[in-house]
């Protein structure tokens, strides 16, 4: 009984401190915003009319960066030859032989220098009963990342259309056995993104280049509609150090955030979904889970509150637009 007296009277300090995380991410967001707690500041809009802090962001980008022409390798900025470096493990490199060279896009996988609209689709928890899905579908550029379920439960919430989808190899290790068996399931997941381009981290560390030539390799045998493409490991190590002279330095910049990057380069106007690291819902205050299709925890290699940071005050800019609450 005297157990049952201690513990219980615990319970009224964990909830004082969770009200208390609460109420320092809603004061830090009227100290960003300066504007009324219950709603985000509306950007502007439209190419050209970006106060000149955003214009300077996405300028500095593109200089340092270029990811337009760079983030993805192709047969054109990478010949036979080329010696790769690793972009997480700089000790070690990769000589691009014919065989390896083919694999390389072709041609550059972007339509246009420009892009009117993007959705950038974060796995955030946020998105569970959102609604946005026609909103994400709208856009004329959608953009998700680490092949998340698009099936009919979660449609309403987060939309079908993909243009693009990153693969990190943990997925394909953990869910289909580093394609070293059957690879049918691989190959039917892909199915939910047409012919979307596929990005894959092949050369950011060695132990994701066989895997990663695998799932090239598995898409073209298949017949898949699906677009394998690489990550630039130069373009990587290029944005690291862009977001270190910014006052970012994780470990490793997350997934969302490098997607990030990239669609402020590509695109006129970046609108993000499911970006929200936190365990309550912003308005409501109820528990989320980390993902909207499972509560796995995220790696510790990312700082994503810090990242999180960095996308609202680029949000406060007008530089993009968060979605945080349902559409």
């Amino acid at each position: 009984m005297r157990g049952m007296t201690e513990q219980s009277s615990h319970v009224p300090w964990i909830l004082i401190i969770l009200c208390l995380g609460s109420l320092l991410t809603t004061v830090t967001w009227y100290w960003l915003d300066d504007v009324e707690f219950s709603k985000l500041p509306c950007p502007k809009k439209g190419p050209g009319k970006l106060s000149d802090i955003c214009k300077g962001c996405r300028s500095r980008l593109r200089r340092k960066c270029n990811g337009f022409d760079t983030a993805i390798i192709t047969q054109e900025n990478t010949r036979i030859g080329t010696k790769l470096v690793y972009d997480g493990d700089e000790k070690k490199t990769l000589k691009v032989t014919r065989e390896i060279f083919h694999v390389f896009a072709k041609e550059h996988p972007f339509e246009t220098k420009r892009l009117d609209k993007c959705a950038l689709v974060g796995n955030g928890g946020i998105l569970t009963d959102s609604r946005c899905g026609k909103s994400i579908d709208s856009a004329k550029f959608v953009l998700r990342c680490n092949l998340p379920p698009l099936k009919s439960d979660y449609q309403e919430h987060v939309g079908v259309k993909t243009d693009l989808v990153t693969a990190n190899p943990s997925i394909l290790l953990k869910k289909y056995g580093s394609l070293m068996n059957r690879r049918r399931p691989f190959v039917e997941s892909l199915q939910s993104y047409g012919n979307a381009l596929l990005v894959l981290p092949a050369f950011s560390y060695s132990f994701n280049t066989d895997v990663s030539l695998r799932a090239a390799y598995t898409i073209e045998d298949s017949g898949s509609p699906a677009q394998p493409v690489f990550f630039n490991p130069g373009y990587l190590r290029n944005l690291s150090i862009f977001w270190r002279t910014e006052g970012l330095k994780p470990r490793r910049l997350s997934t969302g955030f490098i997607m990030t990057s990239l669609a402020l380069e590509i695109c006129d106007n970046v609108e993000l979904y499911g970006f929200w690291p936190f365990g309550n819902h912003p308005y409501e205050l109820y528990p989320l889970s980390n993902h909207y299709y499972d509560d796995m925890k995220v790696s510790p290699m990312h700082a994503m509150p810090a990242e999180f940071n960095i996308l609202l005050r680029l949000h406060s800019e007008g530089v993009l637009k968060l979605h945080l609450g349902n559409c």
